[in-house]
Order: structure tokens, then sequence, then C-alpha cells
């Protein structure tokens, strides 16, 4: 990726003046940097009726279908709010209300799924493998053969509390293996890990415009089998997050049912477009991975400690213990670092105090560069000379 020039559009606003690209670049797990050809897209104002809408709406629905490689038996159903509503939309359409379902846990999103559950009344089991590492597929096949109610199986494909990068693909087989569902929190890895329905037949996979594909905050998007859709006619508890419903009137009229974003749609677009020229799936990943390394590596020769091994260490997000030093004090740390023009993100840990640095939005090697030069100078600041963890932690 050529990182591009920060353009000089400037804008007045109530809060006062605003150039486009004078923004700290964001090395969270979304919302994250955008393109400037991104942001541009939302500077036209949309009916949501019109024809030229309906089309881009359609052209979004078959160009995700295609990165998935299910077409034909699949489809996509995008639903208005955070990622979250799409994966709760998705829980409720496709879990029928006398279903189960297996919940694998390494963080906070897995937990999110199973209070969710909880919420709409649907039975669950968790195997919760703490904060460091993956559900392993023999795990999962265990608790299936042991319970035959199961009837779903939901995984977090990217773990971003941790950064881990959950095995999908063993998982899966052993999901299909026991005649089980598979449901996919695929939140922030769709877009730059592969996932294909010939090699993980989910019955539905959640993501959201906001993460791999660099668009903006405002809807989700659900991947479902066709027959699951077709199927899922009155599990919802709600109206506005009734995936059937939603599918069923968009695939009628073109038009989402309720008022869609449509700003954040059609920069959506224009990200899709951008992720196809730089190589699709395939194009995304070498970038992040290039990205992760980077910033992986040169952390560690300050003396910081990732919280996973390596080979759990996913391309999106990464996961630091916090330093050792008395000196030491993250709210500190995370403005001395956003005043040199990168925004970090806090940890999200049960065991340990941490910290964490996305590699996904718009970035690209002189920008994780830009962060360590950042980090190295922050610390100096702060007369932080001990970067690695308590003994013991790790």
């Amino acid at each position: 990726m050529n990182q591009q020039a920060k353009p000089e559009m400037q804008y007045t606003t109530s809060q006062g003046s605003y150039t486009m690209g004078e923004e700290p670049y964001l090395l969270t797990p979304g919302p994250l940097t955008t393109a400037a050809s991104t942001k541009a897209a939302m500077l036209k104002d949309w009916g949501s009726w019109d024809d030229d809408f309906k089309n881009i709406t359609a052209e979004i629905r078959s160009r995700l279908i295609a990165m998935c490689g299910g077409q034909g038996t699949y489809d996509c159903v995008p639903m208005q709010g955070s990622g979250t509503f799409a994966v709760e939309a998705a829980l409720a359409s496709f879990v029928p209300k006398g279903g189960k379902v297996l919940v694998l846990m390494n963080g906070a999103y897995g937990k999110r799924a199973a209070k969710i559950l909880d919420y709409i009344g649907r039975d669950h089991v968790d195997l919760d493998k703490g904060d460091y590492l993956p559900p392993m597929p023999e795990e999962v096949d265990a608790v299936l053969a042991e319970d035959p109610s199961i009837s779903h199986v939901l995984a977090v494909h990217c773990e971003t509390s941790s950064g881990i990068l959950n095995p999908l693909k063993g998982i899966s087989d052993v999901t299909h293996a026991r005649g089980r569902k598979l449901i996919v929190d695929s939140m922030s890895a769709f877009g730059a890990v592969p996932v294909t329905v010939d090699e993980i037949p989910f019955e539905a996979l959640v993501s959201s415009a906001n993460k791999c594909i660099e668009g903006v905050p405002g809807f989700g998007f659900v991947l479902a089998k066709k027959d699951a859709l077709e199927v899922a006619k009155g599990n919802s508890h709600s109206l506005s997050l009734d995936l059937h419903d939603q599918w069923v009137y968009m695939n009628s009229t073109g038009q989402w049912r309720f008022t869609p974003p449509t700003h954040t749609v059609v920069a959506f677009l224009e990200a899709l477009r951008l992720h196809e020229a730089e190589g699709g799936v395939e194009g995304r990943l070498k970038r992040y991975s290039q990205n992760r390394d980077v910033l992986v590596n040169g952390m560690e020769k300050m003396g910081f400690v990732p919280l996973l091994d390596k080979m759990w260490l996913s391309p999106i997000i990464t996961t630091f213990f916090s330093p050792n030093d008395e000196n030491f004090d993250f709210n500190r740390f995370y403005n001395e670092i956003k005043s040199r023009g990168y925004i970090i993100y806090p940890g999200k840990l049960t065991e340990a105090e941490s910290f964490r640095i996305g590699f996904i939005g718009a970035l690209d090697k002189s920008v994780m560069e830009g962060v360590l030069n950042a980090i190295a100078e922050s610390c100096a600041a702060m007369g932080v000379t001990q970067c690695g963890p308590p003994a013991g932690v790790k």
C-alpha cells in the first residue's frame, strides 16, 4: 500500500475548523483510520428509496458474498447499528427458541455473546479458555460429544481483547463432523483473514463496516445460508433485529426496512473498491501482517512483552503487558502518544494490566515505525526505563 498523502481539504463546523487528514492515526480494532476517498464519499446526501442507492446496496451485498465464495447458496443481509447489533440479530434469528449454543470464549467478545443469549432467552454452555489460549478443536469435539442437545457453536474468529486468532478451520471441522451448525463472529477478521464457505461452511458469519474492509461505523452484515434465512422466520425476539424480515424486504424491494446509514453505506462501497484494488483479502492480509511484524519486533526490542505466544498473534491487534515501572501511568502514556499523532487502545484483560495496538485501517509500515518512535519518546518523557511486565506474569 502507498500511504495516501494527507489532503488539504478544510471544513468549518460549529466546533471549529477541520482539515481532512490532520487527525491522529487510529491504532485500534475499529473505528479505524480510513482512506481519503472513503471519507470523501460521505460528502453527498442520498435518498434511501432512490434507485441509485438501492444499486449501491445490491453491489455491496454481491461483493461480500463473492468475498466468502458463497455465490448461489449464501446471501448477505446488512443490519443497521454496531457490530454487536448484527451479532445479536444473528443469534436471535438463527438459533431457535429450543436451540442450545456452545459459546467458545477467550475474551470479552465470547462473553458478550453469552450475555446476548441470556438476554434473548437461548440456552447455552460455555467453553472459557481465559485470556491466553484458544479453544482447541479437540476440546470443542469433546463438549459436543458429551452434550447432544447443543445445536449451534459460536466461535469468535479474532478475539480482539487479547489479539488471538482462533483456529477456525479446526473448530469448523469438528462442528460439522458432529452435525452441528457454526455461527462465526468474524467482526475483526473478515476481509483480511481468508474465510471461504468451501473450507468453512458456516451457517452464518457476522462482520462490520468499520473493520478490515476499512469503512466507517454504522452497520454490520451477516453472510448466511439461504436455507437458514428461510427457516429463521419467527425466531427473533426483535422487529428491528429480525434478519429474516430484513432479508425478505430487501430482496423484494431493494431497500432497507428502516432508515439506513446512507453515508456509511456509500463510504463502504468505496472501501470495498479500494479493498479489491489492493488485491482483496490476500493483499490486505499481507499489509496487516507486515504492520504486525514491524510493530511487534520493535516493541520487543524496547523490552515490551506481548500477551500471546507468536503462534497465536493475529494480524489485527496485539496486546502488550503494561511496564512494571513506577513511573508508568497508562493515561499519561496514552496522551503522550496521542500528542505525537497516534491513538492506541486500553487493555481489556481480566488478569493483568495491558494495552493494545492495532494494525488495521489505512496504515502501513511507515506508520508503524512512527508509532514505535512515539512510544520510545513517550517512555523517555515519563521516565519509564523498564518496559517488561512484573515477574511471574508471563
